[in-house]
């Protein structure tokens, strides 16, 4: 049963958070496949937009973020 986020996250306990999310089968999302050596580099930028838009609209602060490439893992 679904219970509101104010019974689930306590700010005065722990005030920071650290969540992961990885793309579904491992697909390539961004850096250079070195398989096709196409570039998808143009998706950080969009992540990073992403992220903060949506910081914003849940009132949340990002402290630190990192988006890895395949090479990076």
């Amino acid at each position: 049963m679904a219970r509101p986020r104010s019974t689930l996250i306590s700010i005065e306990d722990t005030p920071f958070y650290h969540c992961v999310s990885r793309c579904v089968r491992k697909n390539f999302l961004m850096g250079i496949d070195k398989d096709t050596g196409k570039s998808y580099e143009h998706r950080r930028e969009w992540v990073e937009s992403r992220l903060l838009a949506l910081a914003s609209i849940f009132a949340i602060d990002v402290s630190a973020y990192a988006s890895m490439t395949k090479a990076n893992l």
